[in-house]
């Protein structure tokens, strides 16, 4: 079964990948760029890799859906990826493809275990980091799409928990759904907001954007998942990131 599964390990640069044959390596961002020895790249076929600096790893995820087959899809980053613990369960390790199908089946969706905030909701996390504009104009998006559901839109931006990292693993079907909602959702935002002005990181907006929107899909369609841990290959540096943090809420 896991043959059948392609989880794309999004890369912009050389990294350790797992050894199991449903990884496959993609260089995100490789148009113009000398190629990762091994690594497939998002510039061929059907791609927007030179969206990648506002994108991120969607540039890697939109090439896969377009050229990659296999019953399943799945999207994880060079430093962080699906989990499952050993025997015993005292250390985690990065889940095989056998163990990701497994997860999947009942389902047919894997998410990463939730992120809280606690003290924050997802709305004004983003916007203490990012620009309000960015929901603002997505709530728009979606209320002249589908005006129905907007209130789940609202729902889910008053929590203060949500999946995050734009991980998953789906079914092809229910993947090329979410695909083809997501790009959609995402290219009519580009054409509405300005960017010129901002920030590297706030310029990668798309990519941003993108995490908040994987609940609300999953949800509106009334659709079930599993979820799996995640284990993060490098430090989390969680001193720094409390101070930007609080620094944030300060700055309000």
């Amino acid at each position: 079964m896991s043959q059948s599964l392609k989880m794309v390990v999004a890369s912009h640069k050389p990294y350790w990948m797992p050894a199991d044959d449903c990884y496959v390596p993609v260089q995100v961002g490789s148009v113009g760029k000398e190629p990762i020895d091994g690594f497939l790249r998002d510039d061929t076929g059907d791609s927007i890799s030179e969206k990648n600096p506002n994108y991120c790893e969607l540039t890697g995820l939109y090439w896969a859906w377009r050229n990659l087959g296999g019953d399943h899809l799945g999207l994880a980053h060079y430093r962080r990826h699906f989990a499952a613990r050993s025997t015993g369960g005292k250390r985690t390790r990065v889940a095989t493809g056998e163990q990701l199908a497994d997860a999947a089946a009942a389902t047919g969706i894997v998410l990463p275990k939730q992120r809280n905030y606690y003290i924050e909701t997802n709305y004004s996390q983003y916007i203490h980091a990012h620009h309000e504009e960015d929901l603002e104009t997505t709530r728009d998006i979606i209320a002249r799409r589908d005006p129905k559901m907007l209130w789940k839109y609202d729902e889910i931006m008053n929590r203060t928990h949500g999946h995050r990292f734009n991980m998953f693993v789906m079914r092809r079907d229910l993947a090329d759904a979410w695909c083809e909602w997501l790009f959609g959702i995402l290219f009519e935002l580009e054409g509405r907001l300005d960017i010129t002005d901002y920030s590297p990181n706030d310029a990668r907006v798309f990519g941003f954007v993108s995490e908040r929107l994987l609940d609300y899909w999953v949800e509106s369609n009334g659709l079930m998942y599993a979820e799996m841990p995640v284990v993060n290959l490098e430090s989390q540096h969680w001193v720094k990131k409390g101070a930007s943090f609080l620094a944030r809420k300060i700055r309000g």
